[in-house]
């Protein structure tokens, strides 16, 4: 094991990673063809978590920074007092083989989301095509959308190699080891004041976070130009989401519409799903309700109680359900749904050792992701992709 940098002010070193199965299931044996030893990758969502253990795998030393406090991005799961809500992703498909090779490593972690057929409806909600093409199935994690980035994700926490709810703010040069990074960042204290941590001695940083946000870092830190350039062009859609849950009501539903997911040309909404009809939920009557791209960006900052009044009625519209829900809120994804991908699976300046991933390379869905992930630890490891 490596020896950590001499710490200053609050400053913490990069824990060093034990090895572990990884998703991507790339050979154990085979260490990194670079000089990389020590990286440090930010965001753990799907593509952050499949960067950290490809690289893992391949023998390097991994730290995993998440400014959240648990795993998964988008593919998280909100808990409430009448069950769970997927109120980002709602569902994934599998195209890619090695993304197909990755979940069955987790079997007991995927099921298939028997939807009764997906319904398009009009603006009034009624339904104007009976069903979309079954042209593939519908794959959800159980017993939440977060469970599969969270199991993959534990041999790095076993490690001590994650620390969440730490912000990274900047990136620089290590002050005592100029060919090496390191990373600022911002946490809550015990007290909940913000204290600064300083993690130091990294040869590379992988970050694995929303395209604006990874922008952002770079200029804040004045780092990547070419990096900044490639990404101009990538635009992401935000989202609100309204998670409604009707106690009195049990699967099978007697209330309101017969099908459990929809998508919608209502001027407010463009998804429902019923989430109790996905495999091992809870059986209370709960909805996910995921407005328009257009609508979102509208009211992107207006007041949370304005968004949930007005998408409430429209969910009534376009369900015709009528009851009080006894659960109501809403969750703003400023970065949501891919508009123009980066066409690319990642980007990599080896000169400055700083890639980026995620699924805005490729498109928005999982899948993008896992191989977003994949193909940038791939490509700094040394293994072919």
């Amino acid at each position: 094991m490596t020896a950590s940098p001499a710490p200053r002010r609050a400053t913490a070193a990069p824990a060093a990673s034990k090895r572990g199965a990884s998703p991507a299931a790339v050979p154990s044996s085979r260490r990194a063809a670079t000089a990389l030893q020590r990286v440090a990758v930010v965001g753990a969502g799907m593509a952050g978590v499949v960067c950290a253990r490809t690289l893992m795998q391949a023998g390097l030393q991994v730290t995993l920074f998440e400014k959240s406090r648990g795993f998964g991005g988008r593919m998280s799961t909100r808990q409430s007092p009448f069950g769970s809500f997927d109120h980002g992703v709602q569902y994934f498909t599998v195209r890619d083989p090695r993304f197909e090779r990755a979940l069955a490593t987790t079997p007991q972690l995927v099921r298939r989301w028997r939807a009764n057929a997906v319904r398009v409806l009009d603006e009034h909600g009624r339904v104007v095509e009976a069903a979309l093409p079954a042209r593939e199935p519908h794959w959800v994690a159980v017993p939440g959308m977060n469970a599969l980035v969270r199991a993959w994700a534990q041999p790095l926490a076993d490690a001590g190699a994650v620390h969440l709810q730490e912000r990274v703010w900047r990136i620089e040069r290590d002050s005592r080891s100029p060919r090496h990074w390191q990373l600022r960042c911002a946490a809550e204290g015990a007290s909940g004041d913000a204290i600064e941590k300083v993690y130091a001695g990294f040869d590379a940083v992988l970050l694995a976070v929303p395209s604006v946000q990874a922008r952002e870092l770079l200029e804040q830190s004045q780092l990547a130009p070419a990096l900044l350039d490639a990404t101009s062009q990538v635009s992401v859609a935000p989202c609100w989401t309204l998670m409604l849950a009707f106690p009195q009501a049990q699967q099978p539903s007697t209330l309101g519409p017969q099908w459990n997911a929809a998508l919608s040309t209502h001027h407010r909404i463009a998804w429902l799903a019923r989430e109790s009809s996905k495999p091992q939920r809870d059986a209370v009557e709960r909805w996910t309700v995921q407005a328009g791209a257009a609508w979102s960006r509208e009211h992107l900052e207006d007041d949370p109680a304005r968004v949930q009044a007005k998408l409430l009625k429209a969910f009534a519209e376009v369900t015709g359900i009528h009851a009080e829900p006894q659960h109501v809120q809403v969750h703003r994804w400023r970065y949501a749904k891919t508009d123009v991908a980066l066409g690319r699976s990642h980007l990599w300046d080896a000169r400055d050792r700083i890639g980026l991933s995620g699924d805005w390379c490729l498109g928005h869905r999982v899948e993008h992701a896992f191989v977003s992930g994949l193909e940038l630890a791939l490509r700094v490891s040394g293994h072919k992709a």
